[in-house]
């Protein structure tokens, strides 16, 4: 052993996994450090995949939905409602915490192992199908948000592509991370733009005891609802957050801080949701045709009630948005998809040329909806509501392999859900099958719901 040369073993082990032993490396040598700085040092190698998939969760479709929700409800029911979805998505997210670093494999791989190839295929295309729809609304985003600044609709969503390919690309997870988190700060933009907005702040306050629903529930509020609980948990985030876990190299002993990082995380998500909701409810108040769906009405809104500098950075705030969340998804994708076919290489740790198969499914879905988006007349606006809505409709049969794996004793030990979290999560999956059915009937018999 002793004549073994440890750099030519190290040369002879894949990229991704040196790269991950040379993460871990680096956490216990912080963990070995005595005081508050160690476990400071800890907390930030690995903080990440919590912020990234809340704040990308505010993604340009998320941004949109909740435009459109403000401009049609103005400052009534999905005030509270959104301060509801925080512990919402966290209580989902953290699941996805524990499975990753328990198990050490992401989660379409798991289900594959536990439940067998059908069931496996089934959560795979359920998300490849979702992943692939939610991405159109992405570029809906970030083609719009650049049109702000007078770039074509064309040059605007292919150079958009162009970004989330490249840095997808990279071939090394905390590059990748890194980027994605100094992108994501600009989601905070509208928060500023909310102040700056003046809104009536006792109606806000008020919406929390009253619960109002302008003009009543009716089959456009339901659709609202489900695009709002679309866009705030979806399956994307369950494989994303999982898979990236994993590549981060989380074992329980780092849990507390994977919750951590998801709380604070939703917590973000939730101020800008807010936000965004209460400006576009300040701006479109007394506008004709306030409940239009298209995102540049809305655009014109902020900049006549706030000025062209507040266009420009809402503008900008909903390319970010894009831009995040389609990396993001394309990650999924590529992890999802990769894990389904059993490929020995899925991680962004990989290079390209060594792991083509792993990164061609995300590749591959971005490409496609990008060119989605340029189909002359498409009906954009409603588009991207659909999709959310749809998000909806896929995110039960998501929740319950999750709740089944995390309940399996076998694979989390004592790591399983307690009584509370799943009746937590029971509760969730419940009132999205409610609220799914509601919408249903809502279609099939509109003289019911007025």
């Amino acid at each position: 052993m002793d004549s073994v040369n440890l750099q030519d073993l190290e040369r002879t082990l894949p990229r991704d996994v040196r790269q991950r032993a040379q993460d871990r490396v680096e956490i216990r040598r912080a963990r070995e450090a005595s005081g508050i700085l160690g476990r400071l040092r800890i907390l930030l190698l690995l903080l990440g995949p919590g912020i990234l998939v809340m704040i990308a969760d505010n993604d340009a479709g998320g941004v949109i939905t909740y435009a459109q929700t403000g401009a049609s409800y103005h400052l009534g029911f999905f005030i509270p409602f959104l301060v509801l979805m925080i512990p919402v998505a966290f209580v989902v997210q953290e699941m996805t915490v524990r499975l990753g670093a328990v198990t050490r494999r992401g989660h379409a791989e798991m289900i594959f192992m536990r439940y067998g190839r059908f069931w496996g295929t089934f959560s795979a295309l359920d998300l490849v199908i979702a992943n692939a729809l939610t991405l159109i609304t992405e570029f809906i985003g970030i083609g719009a948000g650049l049109s702000a600044f007078g770039v074509p609709l064309p040059a605007g969503v292919l150079a958009g592509l162009a970004l989330v390919l490249l840095v997808t690309l990279i071939g090394r997870y905390r590059l990748w991370e890194r980027i994605s988190l100094w992108i994501a700060l600009l989601n905070l933009v509208f928060v500023p733009l909310a102040l700056y907005a003046h809104p009536n702040w006792a109606l806000v306050a008020r919406s929390f005891g009253s619960w109002h629903v302008a003009g009543g529930v009716d089959g456009t509020f339901l659709m609202l609802l489900l695009a709002n609980l679309g866009t705030t948990i979806a399956p994307w985030m369950l494989f994303f957050q999982q898979s990236a876990v994993v590549d981060k190299g989380l074992t329980p002993k780092e849990m507390r801080f994977g919750r951590i990082d998801t709380m604070v995380g939703g917590i973000v998500m939730g101020i800008v949701a807010l936000a965004i909701v209460i400006l576009a409810a300040t701006v479109m108040h007394g506008v004709p045709g306030s409940t239009g769906l298209e995102i540049q009405n809305i655009l014109q809104a902020v900049g006549r009630r706030i000025g062209p500098a507040a266009q420009s950075l809402f503008a900008l705030g909903l390319v970010e948005a894009g831009l995040i969340a389609a990396m993001a998804i394309t990650a999924s994708t590529s992890w999802a998809a990769g894990e389904a076919l059993g490929l020995r290489v899925r991680s962004l740790n990989a290079k390209p040329k060594e792991a083509l198969s792993f990164y061609l499914p995300g590749v591959i879905a971005a490409t496609v909806a990008a060119f989605v988006v340029l189909i002359p007349g498409a009906p954009l606006g409603y588009l991207n509501i659909l999709v959310q809505v749809l998000a909806t409709v896929f995110m039960p049969a998501a929740l319950l392999f999750l709740l089944l794996l995390v309940n399996d004793r076998e694979v989390m030990g004592s790591y399983v859900n307690s009584k509370l979290q799943n009746v937590a999560a029971i509760g969730i999956v419940g009132f999205l099958i409610v609220m799914n059915g509601a919408f249903g009937a809502s279609i099939l018999f509109p003289h019911l719901i007025r």
